[in-house]
């Protein structure tokens, strides 16, 4: 009987052992779309720039993306570095204008600015002030038009992305995409049709 005992202690330890030095059972990884190249701020995303990671679930960001379908087309705010993972606010749209703008109906606007000179200093994150010139985009000042005083149409805007030369029309002005709450957003698009609009830095 001692024996028999004996022998069942000493199968547990070993089993206890066995069990111990068995590699732990890694948990399923998580599909995630991450940078397969080191990107431009404004890159419009096709399928060569993207490629599918599986990443430890504590490992994946919030808002990672994972289809390669969801992103195609779209443009990535700011420069993104080959095998960084893709998320919601790194692409331009709706999560990223109310990340930048920090107010929840926030909205991205497209503007074609005046002075293709001031559109080279901006980079996605800076803060301007959007004014309108008072003069019709495409036309000479007249003296009527040289008479109105430029207004500030929106303070604090956020610079989301500059779309690059080659997402623009040979000769075009060029296009800067600005996060702002929905009024203000309402307001600038309404003016930038009608009269043209250039930004001051903050």
């Amino acid at each position: 009987m001692v024996a028999l005992r004996r022998a069942a202690a000493g199968l547990l330890v070993v089993l206890a052992v066995a069990f111990l030095a068995a590699p732990g059972v890694a948990p399923a990884g998580t599909p995630v779309l991450v940078a397969a190249r080191d990107l431009a701020p404004g890159v419009a995303l096709g399928p060569a720039d993207v490629a599918v990671r599986s990443l430890p679930p504590d490992l994946v960001p919030a808002g990672a993306l994972g289809e390669p379908a969801v992103v195609a087309g779209r443009q990535v705010v700011g420069g993104v570095r080959a095998g960084e993972a893709l998320t919601d606010v790194r692409l331009l749209g709706p999560v990223a204008a109310v990340a930048a703008a920090g107010v929840p109906d926030a909205a991205g606007v497209p503007v074609r600015l005046a002075d293709a000179g001031v559109a080279a200093l901006l980079t996605p994150g800076t803060r301007v002030d959007l004014v309108a010139a008072g003069v019709t985009p495409g036309a000479s000042p007249t003296d009527a038009e040289a008479d109105v005083a430029p207004a500030v149409l929106a303070p604090g805007a956020v610079v989301l992305a500059v779309l690059p030369p080659a997402q623009r029309t040979a000769g075009a002005a060029p296009v800067v995409v600005v996060a702002l709450p929905a009024a203000l957003a309402a307001r600038v698009a309404t003016v930038s049709l009608r009269e043209e609009v250039t930004v001051t830095l903050r």
